[in-house]
């Protein structure tokens, strides 16, 4: 078929069309590639080539209310391999194989990973200074010698379950896992563009970003207060060996934890050597149970401020028992308490007398006030692994379980869940949010970034009702089931309890989680401690095993924070078995002959040293401690 010169000429036209607008494409898109995408696409290339040896951010310290420092980074080299520039993988393996203490086969697959940067691990990480030198020395190609940070807590197990732990990188626990996005900074690098061999580029320079550092964090958690619990709790599980036991020291009038300890316990370096359900659980806020009669702090404080008792002129006969919807409750002393105001009841924690009171409340009211003390939720501490507690729900609540949960028996509680109710009925009722967390400090110039403020769920009851129920507890101190938490001097406030164990869905007659709840001092507290041992072996109760420990730790923990003596207090009543206090005298300059004149038979003298004059003693005079208590002394010349 013949074509015409009219088609040739419009296929002609056709395919100019064609390559013309091909070539505006062509030239759409140079223009585009060199005028708009030139940048991003340069920099495509260049990641492509750059190789990138890590150096990690040092992690934030972690130190005390008073700075002393209790987490930080131990700065120790690491080696990295940049495989594709290793030119001898089997000899660099032989080389560094016996250096790193590591198998040459299981160098050579490292060094021959398809990877662009690895650690040589585990014989390679955060080795010393000295090895690290030597490997640089040997000038290895595609060995690097980098920064690696290793995590030291300088105090052992001191507040493990407050610290946590940390892995490679990241934290595992406690505040380490909490707050570790702010702890652990961002990652610097060295980087430099290779080949596709992994040659470096000519004429091209390494790129260092430097890492930055991450926050300080500063706990609301003294050191010393921290150090004084836990030795408390160390002698504890000598004397009663218990399944478990806790301690928790609180500002009342902020919510700050200033100690907080558990037993047992294990070291965060190596937490691996301890069982997971130690790390794990952090039983000051973890761990459930009945608190038996430190929940009555909470059933007195709704009584008061619903106006259902008058402690000092109203009162209660107790035959040793409640009788309630054909349940018989009985009191812990066995035929009962007989008359007695109702302040003895408080006195003599007698359940009977609580039994009363909580009918008079009524279900309604009481478990309103229990809600709002802060039971049954959690606290919201700033912390992992905190539970709720358990609290009967309103329709399973009869006439027994309203009396049982007058007395602490049938609600299940958290010890920070305790403590800190308790903290709002003695602190004028004020109930605080606890944390550990007090302020963020930026670590090069030392500007604080945040300073964390107390902060107030609600009030609970009225100044006027808190004032009174401090009173109440101080005479349970002096006066009553607490006499073991007497401190002379101090005016010491509390309540003792002794709760059975639920085993196997029943009550224990043998088992007992016995505590005490104490502040200080009573008329203006500054210091609550509460002290929870699970089974001691031997005697089992509050009064006799959790008390004194609340004791000790006051005694030596309000100095230290400042607390001075007050000079009137309600006076101690001795009970049988009891031993009185005495004042301890000043013996420092005078002799050997001298001294048991001065000892009236109150005390007994260990003495060290040469010399027939006292140098030093302790404890030191004006302290308070039991009748026939040893004063140890040490001589030298007065020379």
């Amino acid at each position: 078929m013949k074509i015409s010169q009219v088609t040739v000429r419009r296929r002609l036209f056709l395919v100019l069309i064609g390559v013309i607008l091909a070539f505006c494409g062509l030239l759409f898109r140079l223009g585009y590639v060199q005028l708009w995408a030139g940048g991003k696409l340069s920099q495509l290339a260049e990641n492509s080539w750059r190789r990138e040896i890590p150096f990690e951010a040092k992690r934030g310290d972690i130190v005390d209310r008073g700075g002393v420092k209790l987490a930080y980074d131990v700065t120790n080299p690491t080696i990295y391999a940049v495989p594709v520039q290793v030119k001898d993988p089997k000899g660099t393996a032989a080389v560094l194989a016996p250096l790193l203490g590591m198998t040459e086969e299981k160098l050579y697959g490292q060094l021959t990973k398809g990877e662009m940067n690895v650690k040589l691990q585990p014989g390679g990480r955060r080795i010393t200074t000295e090895l690290a030198q030597q490997i640089r020395s040997l000038n290895l190609p595609g060995i690097v010698v980098a920064e690696d940070s290793k995590r030291y807590y300088p105090f052992g197990n001191l507040a493990a379950n407050i610290l946590g732990f940390t892995g490679y990188e990241d934290g595992l626990n406690g505040v380490e896992l909490k707050y570790n996005d702010l702890l652990k900074g961002i990652e610097g690098n060295v980087s430099s563009l290779t080949d596709a061999a992994g040659r470096t580029m000519p004429n091209s320079s390494e790129k260092y970003t430097p890492p930055r550092d991450g926050l300080t964090l500063k706990l609301t958690i003294d050191q010393t207060v921290q150090s004084i619990v836990e030795r408390e709790l160390d002698q504890a599980v000598l004397k009663y060996q218990p399944n478990s036991a806790i301690a928790i020291a609180m500002d009342p009038n902020t919510g700050e934890v200033l100690a907080m300890a558990s037993r047992p316990t294990f070291d965060p370096a190596h937490y691996q050597e301890a069982s997971p359900e130690v790390y794990n659980r952090n039983l000051p806020i973890w761990m459930t149970y009945e608190p038996g009669s430190t929940f009555k702090i909470i059933t007195l404080s709704a009584a008061l401020q619903e106006g259902k008792v008058d402690l000092k002129n109203e009162f209660f006969y107790d035959p040793g028992y409640a009788d309630v919807a054909s349940a018989k409750l009985r009191c812990w002393k066995r035929g009962g308490h007989g008359s007695q105001s109702f302040l003895e009841v408080v006195e003599n924690s007698c359940n009977p007398g609580f039994v009363a009171l909580g009918q008079r409340l009524g279900k309604e009211k009481l478990f309103e006030y229990i809600k709002n003390f802060g039971f049954g939720k959690r606290t919201g501490i700033d912390l992992i692994g905190e539970e709720n507690g358990i609290l009967f729900k309103p329709n399973q609540v009869g006439p027994v379980e309203l009396a049982t949960t007058s007395f602490g028996q049938g609600v299940s509680v958290t010890p920070i869940q305790q403590i800190t109710a308790v903290a709002a009925a003695i602190n004028g009722g004020k109930l605080f949010k606890p944390h550990v967390a007090k302020q963020w400090i930026q670590p090069e110039t030392g500007m604080v970034l945040e300073d964390v403020q107390p902060e107030l769920v609600r009030q609970v009851i009225s100044p006027e009702t808190s004032k009174q129920v401090r009173e109440a507890l101080e005479s349970v101190v002096a006066q009553g089931t607490g006499g073991g938490a007497f401190l002379d001097g101090y005016r010491v406030g509390g309540k003792t309890g002794t709760a059975q164990k639920v085993v196997n869905g029943r009550y224990s007659a043998s088992e007992h989680i016995v505590s005490f709840i104490g502040f200080a001092p009573a008329d203006d507290p500054k210091l609550i401690v509460y002290v929870a041992v699970d089974n001691p072996q031997g005697i089992q109760f509050g009064g006799v095993v959790a008390a004194p420990i609340v004791r000790n730790i006051m005694a030596d923990a309000l100095p230290h924070l400042g607390v001075e003596p007050r000079k009137q207090q309600l006076n101690k009543e001795y009970k049988y078995g009891e031993t009185p206090t005495v004042t301890v005298p000043n013996l420092v300059g005078k002799t050997v002959s001298d001294l048991y004149e001065d000892m009236n038979m109150n005390f007994r003298l260990s003495s060290s040293g040469k010399g027939d004059t006292v140098l030093r003693q302790a404890p030191a005079a004006g302290a308070r401690v039991e009748k026939g208590s040893v004063i140890r002394i040490y001589l030298g010349s007065d020379d």
